[in-house]
């Protein structure tokens, strides 16, 4: 660190050291730890007398600038940080919002009367899963559940023009309907779009491939059934061990007695012939984030 000294201004010595140290700290040239040049170096280089040099290191240790270790010397503090308090914490948020907002050029009657919508709006108390295809929505639906003590329902795009009985709730819909189910919302409402399982998971439990085998495979969803297909045709399965049965068909169970294991989805697994029957695996379509997804933006109890 370099130092100057006018002896003759009407400035301090003292006072000169300690505005160079301070300033030297705030802007990364010293940094906590760095030990500082000794009294005695000091008076020496700058024919100055020891006892302003210690005048000066005692004031930067009286405004915390600096501490002095017995018989080390005199060594830059590690500046405590204090944490912020929630009022400041908002104003931070607060900033930053109306930053972005002035990025879009939304007027400011706009913002006001939709900052006053959300303001009036009751706080959530329930999730909503929105989900065009009716035996999708009901494996979500029980996987959701399967996640703890959430108070969720689901309903179809058509229902969100309910929009009175949907006022207090947080919407959930997969990726793919993301914007549909959005525009179909009621403006301010809160839609968490929902992790799926890649098709690594899918794969990973039939990797090595098992033989000599058949697997079922029961859903009410087509397009479960087709996903199972492939991705067990792709880890290697013969599609004639596949046994696939749709659940709303009759006499879908016809076969499955010969099968080895019985893969299904979270719905299916609890239909009669299914439930209590020894070697099902369940996939699950959410991803193991899913419940992480939703407790970050929900504050209900039991998440």
């Amino acid at each position: 660190m370099r130092l100057w000294f006018a002896a003759s201004s009407e400035v301090p010595v003292y006072r000169q050291l300690v505005t160079q140290v301070a300033l030297a700290i705030l802007s990364g040239e010293l940094h906590p730890g760095d030990r500082l040049p000794s009294t005695r170096e000091l008076a020496r280089r700058f024919g100055l007398h020891p006892n302003t040099i210690s005048a000066g290191y005692r004031q930067l240790e009286r405004e915390g600038w600096t501490e002095a270790r017995h018989g080390s010397g005199v060594y830059v503090r590690k500046q405590k940080n204090t944490a912020p308090t929630k009022e400041q914490i908002l104003d931070q948020r607060i900033t930053r919002f109306f930053r972005d907002l002035r990025t879009l050029e939304i007027p400011r009657s706009v913002v006001r009367r939709r900052l006053e919508e959300w303001i009036a709006s009751p706080p959530p108390d329930r999730l909503v899963l929105v989900e065009p295809d009716a035996e999708l929505r009901q494996i979500l639906l029980e996987e959701l559940r399967a996640l703890g003590p959430l108070p969720v329902a689901a309903i179809s795009v058509e229902d969100c023009a309910q929009r009175e009985s949907l006022a207090s709730a947080i919407f959930l819909c997969r990726p793919s309907k993301d914007v549909a189910i959005r525009a179909a919302l009621p403006p301010g409402a809160e839609l968490i779009t929902l992790p799926i399982r890649s098709a690594n998971h899918w794969l990973a439990p039939w990797l090595p491939v098992p033989s000599g085998h058949l697997v079922g495979i029961v859903s009410r969803w087509p397009e479960f059934l087709e996903t199972a297909r492939t991705m067990l045709i792709a880890a290697g399965l013969p599609a004639e061990a596949l046994v696939l049965r749709d659940a709303r068909k009759p006499q879908w169970r016809r076969g499955l007695e010969q099968v080895s294991v019985t893969l299904c989805d979270k719905a299916s697994a609890s239909l009669p012939g299914i439930a209590g029957k020894p070697r099902v695996v369940v996939f699950p379509l959410l991803a193991d984030s899913a419940r992480e997804t939703i407790a970050h933006s929900c504050d209900f109890a039991g998440l």
